[in-house]
């Protein structure tokens, strides 16, 4: 019985303690204490996204994305860009977008070279040898009657200028359909095969 009674009063005590304890609680404790922030609306509601953020990191060590191409605003520019997106879309535009992308890295990096012309619209225009160094130059070609193609070419020649990187071609300057084989194709080094096209470098391009 007496063991009872002494079990009965650990229990009362204990009970009382915790109960001291809860009374002493307080939602401070552990940093837990809520502020106005905690309640504030503006942290529910998403910024609105940045069409005119810089390229994402995935475009700098990957190569750009069709994704990320079509939620940028409606491409736009000046001749260089408006020569840009026609070679790319009378060149490339039945090719994927590497294959595409491909094609403008070599205009830039022609544009880069102390061989070429030192504008997009020099290079594409360029003509010698009896012919054009780009195919549609000659045959007068300047209806770009595809809007989806053409939107999507004008988006890749949009961001290229802009500094996408160049990452399909190791610095290539030539390319040709897989169904010719020019005599300059048996001195350069090929780069790239994307697609219908191979790609190579020409010595002393760099530089």
């Amino acid at each position: 019985m007496k063991r009872d009674l002494v079990t009965f009063a650990l229990a009362m005590g204990l009970a009382a303690s915790t109960a001291t304890a809860d009374s002493n609680w307080n939602t401070g404790m552990f940093g837990l204490m809520p502020t106005p922030a905690s309640y504030s609306q503006d942290l529910k509601r998403l910024p609105p996204p940045e069409l005119d953020a810089p390229l994402p990191a995935v475009a700098m060590t990957e190569g750009l994305t069709e994704d990320w191409l079509m939620s940028r605003p409606a491409p736009e520019g000046d001749a260089e860009w408006q020569c840009l997106t026609e070679a790319l879309y009378f060149e490339a535009r039945g090719e994927s977008l590497d294959g595409q992308i491909a094609v403008a890295e070599v205009i830039l990096n022609r544009v880069d070279s102390p061989l070429y012309p030192r504008t997009v619209c020099g290079v594409v225009k360029q003509r010698g040898g009896g012919g054009c160094q780009f195919s549609y130059v000659c045959t007068g070609k300047k209806k770009m009657r595809e809007k989806g193609a053409a939107d999507l070419s004008g988006r890749i020649a949009r961001a290229m200028l802009d500094g996408a990187p160049r990452v399909l071609t190791a610095g290539a300057t030539h390319f040709h359909t897989r169904g010719v084989k020019p005599s300059w194709s048996k001195r350069f080094s090929r780069t790239a095969a994307i697609g219908a096209h191979l790609f190579y470098r020409q010595p002393g391009a760099n530089g």
